[in-house]
């Protein structure tokens, strides 16, 4: 395909990879609900709303979505979205998939499932380990068949509220990836607080695959109900954002896919996640320090200049609470911003040769790796100063005499 051929690609971000760009797929028009939208009359249902189907993909990843999707178009929580399906190879299917998560689990697990609908696969696990273990459903819609043998939840699963509360050691998504309009999201959330549990857990994730959509040209598959359509390669990507992949297979002659994996973060990940904890912590003990450095100066009598007004000079003064009271005078190398205020602190900005009359005792440079250049610049205008002090590890360091990398 060359230049003069290729689509022009769209601006949006797909749901699965975050890749920004995306092709033209499908436009379906505007059609009503397919499934949730349950009518009770003809003439109802030939009046339903219309919404539109705007499908496009992923060029990086090949998923497919509905760009045009609303949340809040879906009645989820009044009309609940049943699967019904009683045939012999997809009862066979269950099966089989159902026995692949209890090879992972323990003989008494604790399995929650996202999205259990009337909750007949969690009670095929309750049943199939008679009753061993703990069962836990959450579903936003309360159907009269949820229940029976299973704990059930008539609300959203939050994985950083409940992962901790449940720890379990199994969770299960089927059939719900493909109604989210962030699924990397909930993957992303269930690996972080499944490593903050400290145990391990699997999860079950199984979505319908359309795979076959390109070699048939089918459009069946796309109605508004399903935002995202998953292809193997798309399934794949979205899962590796949770962990280890352990096993991924098709079911039910290609039409879902499904996977078995560890949730958990990487190594590295796991690094930064604690290296994060660690900065706000001491970026916490850092500002009261520095603060009250501030204070002491101030109450020192010295003279003191802050050189800088905006930008990082002025995120210095926010942070620890360098106000126009105390710390009046603020000098700027820009002889442009000069008459201008800080912005938050409200400090007139003056030019640099008002240091020329009186030798300054301290002059504060917030923008360390200026300093030099700054120095130079006071030398060559004759300004003096008895101390320079920047900030650096927590602390107001003196810039000739302190340890520092600048």
């Amino acid at each position: 395909m060359n230049s003069a051929t290729a689509p022009r690609p769209l601006v949006h971000t797909c749901p699965v990879c975050a890749g920004t760009l995306a092709l033209p797929f499908f436009d379906g028009g505007e059609h009503p609900l397919a499934t949730l939208g349950w009518p009770t009359s003809a003439d109802e249902a030939v009046h339903m709303p219309r919404l539109p189907l705007r499908f496009v993909q992923c060029p990086a990843c090949t998923h497919v979505w509905n760009a045009a999707f609303s949340y809040d178009a879906v009645p989820y929580k009044s009309n609940p979205n049943r699967m019904f399906n009683s045939g012999q190879i997809w009862r066979g299917h269950l099966a089989d998939t159902r026995d692949r998560l209890l090879a992972r689990i323990p003989d008494s697990p604790t399995v929650v499932e996202i999205g259990c609908g009337e909750g007949h696969f969690l009670r095929g696990v309750s049943e199939t380990l008679g009753g061993r273990g703990r069962f836990i459903g959450f579903d936003p819609n309360a159907s009269p068949e949820t229940g029976h043998g299973v704990e059930f939840f008539a609300s959203l699963f939050d994985p950083l509220a409940h992962m901790p509360v449940y720890r379990p050691d199994a969770v299960v998504i089927r059939h719900v990836l493909e109604h989210l309009t962030e699924p990397a999201q909930l993957i992303e959330q269930l690996a972080w607080a499944a490593t903050q549990t400290g145990k391990t857990c699997h999860l079950f994730a199984e979505v319908p695959c359309i795979d076959r959509v390109f070699a048939t040209d089918r459009l069946a598959d796309f109605f508004y109900e399903h935002v995202s359509h998953f292809t193997t390669e798309s399934f794949r990507a979205l899962l590796g954002r949770g962990g280890e992949q352990i096993e991924l297979a098709h079911g039910y002659d290609g039409e879902v896919v499904f996977a078995c994996l560890e949730l958990g973060l990487p190594a590295a990940r796991r690094e930064r996640a604690a290296n994060a904890t660690a900065f706000a912590a001491r970026s916490a003990q850092n500002r009261a320090q520095i603060a009250a450095r501030l204070d002491a100066l101030a109450r020192s009598g010295l003279r003191i200049a802050i050189w800088g007004g905006t930008g990082k000079s002025a995120a210095f003064m926010h942070h620890y609470g360098a106000d126009a009271r105390r710390f009046p005078l603020v000098v700027d190398s820009d002889p442009s911003k000069a008459g201008s205020f800080v912005p938050g602190t409200g400090q007139e900005i003056q030019f640099r040769d008002v240091l020329k009359k009186n030798v300054i005792d301290v002059v504060i440079i917030p923008t360390q790796w200026r300093a030099r250049d700054i120095l130079a610049e006071m030398q060559r205008e004759h300004i003096a100063a008895r101390q320079i002090l920047i900030e650096h590890g927590g602390d107001l360091v003196d810039f000739a005499l302190g340890q520092h990398p600048y």
